[in-house]
């Protein structure tokens, strides 16, 4: 399995004489938007419903993982707030035909992760939104730190001269940092892939909570650009 995706997302490996400097095709784009986005979403639930004491840490290593792999692939934004910011950056890194395509592969990616990580551990999540909460802290704590996991992006991972070996480091310890400073407040969702995620696996009364959250996060996105 891990041989034919890596021919679907890198099939110049594959045409003698190419070596990629002509760009992807968008279905291999799309086929690594979907990997990375559903590769972070499953582990997000595995550790939140395995109750796990170092979930921050390992949903940040999951996606460095599939940062540092597919990157070069798509871009890596692996989340729609991040795609919104790419986007509304207008610096010709992703047109909105593009970023709309990701954004509905990311979401998909997210459902069907959703699905998996209830399959395997028999949990479901009790809502998206923390109890203890109120909307005004939700609000304000997935604005900022969402707008922040976009900045990070924009400006370490698409500027002319890119760290490359040390951006995925940078993006996905930004995650682990937000997941630890409001997880209690919000969940620490940072992305609408997510969000849609623990929403549709959850109560189903309140399977709403998507909606301000998903705003709240696209919001973000665009603030940061």
């Amino acid at each position: 399995l891990a041989a034919a995706l890596y021919r679907l997302v890198r099939p110049e490996d594959y045409i003698e004489g190419a070596d990629g400097s002509e760009g992807y095709p968008l279905s291999a784009k799309l086929l690594s938007e979907f990997l990375g986005t559903y590769m972070l979403v499953l582990t997000v639930g595995l550790n939140v419903l395995t109750k796990s004491v170092a979930g921050a840490f390992s949903i940040s290593a999951s996606l460095m993982c599939m940062i540092f792999a597919l990157g070069t692939v798509s871009g890596a934004h692996f989340n729609p707030a991040v795609t919104v910011a790419v986007v509304a950056s207008r610096r010709g890194k992703c047109s909105p035909e593009e970023g709309a395509k990701y954004m509905v592969v990311q979401l998909a990616a997210g459902l069907l992760a959703a699905r998996t990580y209830c399959l395997l551990t028999g949990n479901t999540f009790d809502s998206l939104k923390p109890a203890s909460s109120n909307w005004g802290q939700v609000f304000i704590a997935e604005l900022i730190w969402t707008a922040v996991l976009a900045f990070i992006v924009l400006s370490v991972a698409t500027v002319q001269s890119s760290l490359s070996e040390y951006f995925g480091l940078a993006i996905g310890l930004c995650v682990t940092v937000g997941g630890c400073a409001i997880g209690g407040i919000s969940g620490g969702s940072l992305n609408p892939a997510v969000s849609l995620a623990i929403a549709s696996s959850g109560d189903l009364r309140a399977v709403w909570h998507f909606i301000p959250y998903a705003f709240i996060e696209l919001s973000a996105g665009a603030m940061a650009a």
